[in-house]
């Protein structure tokens, strides 16, 4: 459960809010030395204020690859290039844009939930199984039981904490 909670929390982090975060790069692979790398790995990503990226490569020669790399993937935004600094300059984000975010989070949001229900099933299942091979009693099942249930309804609502946090994030800007 809690490892829905962390692949959620990954999930909005490359989500592209009007504020600048170096996570909306990480998945982004550059051809380089004869194979793909991670950009991370050719070039030094920085923040150059809340509204911008600063990406500068540690080759010269890779700039171009670079900017090519950052234009292909589907973050949506064209690098500008000064000698061999990229930067790259969030526009702010439209009502209309706000709100397609906002849905989408909570679509995310509603995946994680289903995934917390499922490893609830999952467990629920084995303990109904040692039930049935006479390992536990009715009551420790029942108990097991309300115990999983208590910690469902515990991970579901952190799920809805991170959505609501990152709902508030997108509407305020």
């Amino acid at each position: 459960m809690g490892k829905s909670i962390d692949a959620l929390r990954h999930e909005l982090t490359r989500l592209r809010t009007g504020r600048a975060s170096t996570a909306l790069v990480d998945g982004i692979k550059v051809p380089a030395y004869g194979s793909e790398m991670p950009l991370n790995q050719v070039a030094s990503v920085a923040l150059g204020d809340s509204r911008s990226i600063i990406i500068t490569p540690f080759d010269k020669s890779l700039v171009g690859p670079v900017e090519k790399a950052i234009l292909a993937s589907d973050i949506g935004i064209t690098p500008t290039t000064a000698g061999t600094v990229i930067r790259l300059n969030m526009p702010p984000l439209t009502e209309e844009r706000r709100r397609e975010l906002a849905k989408h989070v909570s679509h995310e949001g509603e995946n994680a939930k289903i995934a917390i229900r499922n490893v609830r099933r999952d467990a629920m299942q084995k303990v109904k199984d040692l039930l049935k091979d006479k390992q536990i009693s009715e009551d420790e099942e029942r108990r097991a039981d309300d115990e999983i249930q208590k910690l469902t309804d515990r991970f579901v609502k952190d799920v809805d904490g991170v959505v609501k946090a990152k709902e508030d994030e997108l509407m305020s800007m």
